[in-house]
């Protein structure tokens, strides 16, 4: 796992400027860099082998923030077992590291096989999506949980003892091939207020990217005084929608 670790982080950053890590007393340590910035764009890396041969390969992303310099970066760690069998689906780890290499968020997803249908979740019950998040790893800091809909998808966002502290509602057609869009889809963060304060939104790349690769692109937008912690939560939500609604789509 070093291994891996060591010689993916290393490639980016030769492709990349790191972002300065930024000096803010109190700050659990790695957040600093969401601290300092309203936006970080993340773009999912091209993987040869899958683009060749259909077989769906670990995941990789790049995190930038809007003056195009690095802030993290996340790979995916799962069975290949898991990702040929279940897809989408599939169980998870994400592993978001700065530039040394050091892992300062951890995304987690169970398998759950009934999971996916808006209509059957009530609430935390054993069939919605859910993602837990470390930072470090090892240290909770919320949740995300898909939510109960009839026609929108929506997901509740806890603290790390399981208090709602925001929401996110996404559009009613969220795939964007199944739907003929040629635009961003737009998930919308809301405060308890129901008022809006970002939003995560999948950028639509052009017909050629979008049929024929994997490279993903995703906005995702926050009030910059916002809690660090809960900016780390929504990042991480990120990679929840994206397996949810466009993972499957990459593969058609």
């Amino acid at each position: 796992m070093a291994d891996e670790k060591s010689a993916i982080v290393e490639q980016p950053g030769k492709e990349k400027e790191w972002m300065e890590r930024p000096s803010i007393p109190g700050c659990p340590p790695g957040l600093e860099y969401l601290a300092a910035i309203d936006q970080i764009l993340v773009k999912q890396k091209v993987e040869l082998l899958e683009a060749f041969t259909g077989i769906d390969c670990k995941n990789r992303y790049v995190m930038t923030n809007s003056m195009g310099q690095q802030v993290y970066y996340a790979y995916e760690e799962s069975g290949f077992c898991m990702r040929f069998c279940c897809d989408q689906f599939r169980s998870f780890s994400m592993h978001i590291v700065d530039n040394a290499g050091k892992e300062i968020i951890r995304v987690t997803r169970p398998f759950q096989c009934c999971a996916g249908c808006c209509w059957c979740i009530s609430g935390q019950n054993c069939c919605a999506y859910r993602i837990a998040i470390e930072s470090p790893p090892g240290n909770p800091i919320g949740y995300v949980y898909q939510g109960f809909s009839w026609w929108k998808p929506n997901f509740a966002v806890l603290d790390e003892d399981h208090n709602e502290v925001l929401s996110i509602g996404g559009p009613c057609c969220p795939c964007q091939c199944c739907c003929g869009c040629t635009g961003d889809v737009n998930f919308r963060f809301y405060s308890k207020d129901g008022t809006e304060i970002g939003r995560c939104a999948k950028v639509w790349s052009g017909l050629v990217k979008e049929m024929f690769t994997k490279a993903d692109t995703f906005s995702v937008t926050f009030p910059k005084d916002l809690d660090v912690k809960q900016k780390a939560i929504l990042l991480s939500a990120m990679f929840l929608i994206e397996f949810m609604y466009f993972e499957s789509e990459d593969q058609s």
